[in-house]
């Protein structure tokens, strides 16, 4: 029987999606499932860009331009204008979600067995992504003690080889919800400097800020033209995961060019999801405003419940929608899965990302989990109120 490769080998499950067989078997028995596993928000896509697909009159459904439209691209610049951050059509390049965009990205920048430096926990599919590059992730630990802050400088550097190529930090982060100061910033970019490295900065969650906090972009940090490659995506922003629009924004012309060179294999972005993202852009402020301020009650309820529960540890996200939790178990795949085979309340239970997925260093995250604030705030105080249920029996 023919061999499968040892990078496919490798590729590991995702922890958001692995147990999604038994979520369905758990629903054809009748059970409730509360989706706290996946970022997939219940807020309305903008009413603009699901018009501009249902009333367009495209006759042929054509190839877009390989970096995406020029009409897109320019509307994106307008955008990024308004949050301080200037750049022109010629520095973006559309792609297939952020997804897509990291892995160019990374294609990019690194040769097979190069290494990229990421704060842990951080979003799962990196690990997938570099090693599908045949690149190495080299983790440097933050802490729930501290609510996951940068790591300290001397933590970074002391992991600096030749093989490296880049820091990768997710801002606000995934699966944390830690919001990166702006001194956090400025001492990565000491950092790439003097080590002339890159900074990757996957910011999809840009508009998702709370409690006063601003966010601040690598891109608009004085003297990073040449090293900042800023990751972007409609999927969170306008609540259009389904889209798959994201893009590479970089002053680096050199990366940019050779970004657009994968671009050109893969052919296009859909075109449909640019016209849905292009009208996206013309949503107004009120939008984001009334969205976060029902993230920030979301947030608050779900922190609150949760630390209701004897046991539990849990940080205080500052962005994004997601929080990790620490919770009274040894193993959490075990437990997320046995909530979804084993048990349920009234027939309902809780779907949870097991937090290990999120770490490269073997043996970190057992006893936690993601969780994902995108439900309502009824659904969210009865969620932990079976996650309180669910472990009280599994720990007898």
């Amino acid at each position: 029987m023919p061999a499968i490769s040892s990078k496919g080998n490798l590729m590991p499950q995702s922890p958001i999606r692995k147990l999604v067989p038994y979520a369905e078997n758990a629903k054809k028995n009748g059970i409730n499932v509360f989706h706290l596993n996946i970022g997939q928000p219940d807020i309305k896509t903008p009413q603009v860009a699901l018009d501009a697909v249902k009333n367009n009159d495209i006759e042929v459904l054509s190839y877009a331009r390989s970096e995406g439209s020029e009409v897109y691209r320019d509307k994106l610049t307008n955008y990024y204008s308004q949050n301080n951050i200037h750049v022109n059509a010629n520095d973006i390049v559309v792609t297939t979600g952020g997804s897509e965009a990291l892995l160019f990205t990374i294609g990019s920048i690194t040769d097979p067995g190069d290494e990229i430096i990421i704060p842990e926990p951080f979003y799962a599919n990196y690990n997938g992504f570099s090693i599908a590059s045949g690149v190495k992730v080299v983790p440097v630990i933050s802490s729930i003690d501290d609510n996951f802050a940068l790591p300290k400088i001397e933590d970074f550097e002391k992991l600096i080889t030749p093989k490296t190529k880049a820091i990768l930090i997710c801002n606000p982060g995934n699966p944390t919800g830690y919001l990166y100061s702006k001194e956090e910033i400025e001492k990565l970019k000491q950092i790439v400097l003097k080590h002339d490295l890159f900074l990757i900065a996957d910011e999809v969650y840009r508009e998702f800020a709370y409690d006063g906090a601003e966010h601040h972009s690598v891109m608009k940090e004085n003297g990073l033209e040449q090293h900042a490659i800023m990751i972007d995506s409609v999927s969170k922003r306008y609540s259009m995961c389904g889209a798959r629009i994201g893009c590479i924004v970089s002053k680096n012309q050199e990366f940019i060019q050779t970004a657009i060179k994968f671009a050109q294999a893969r052919l296009s972005p859909p075109t449909y999801a640019l016209i849905a993202s292009e009208a996206a852009l013309d949503t107004p402020q009120s939008y984001f405003e009334d969205v976060i301020e029902e993230y920030v009650e979301r947030r608050n309820t779900l922190i609150t419940e949760l630390k209701k529960i004897d046991g539990v540890k849990v940080a205080n996200p500052k962005g994004a929608f997601y929080c990790v939790a620490e919770l009274p178990v040894k193993d959490s795949d075990d437990f997320a899965q046995w909530i979804l085979e084993k048990f349920h309340h009234n027939n309902e239970t809780v779907m949870v990302a097991p937090a290990s997925g999120f770490y490269s260093t073997e043996g970190e995250g057992k006893n936690q989990v993601r969780i994902a604030y995108v439900l309502n705030k009824e659904d969210l105080k009865r969620s932990v109120e079976i996650l309180k249920l669910a472990l009280e029996q599994y720990n007898q």
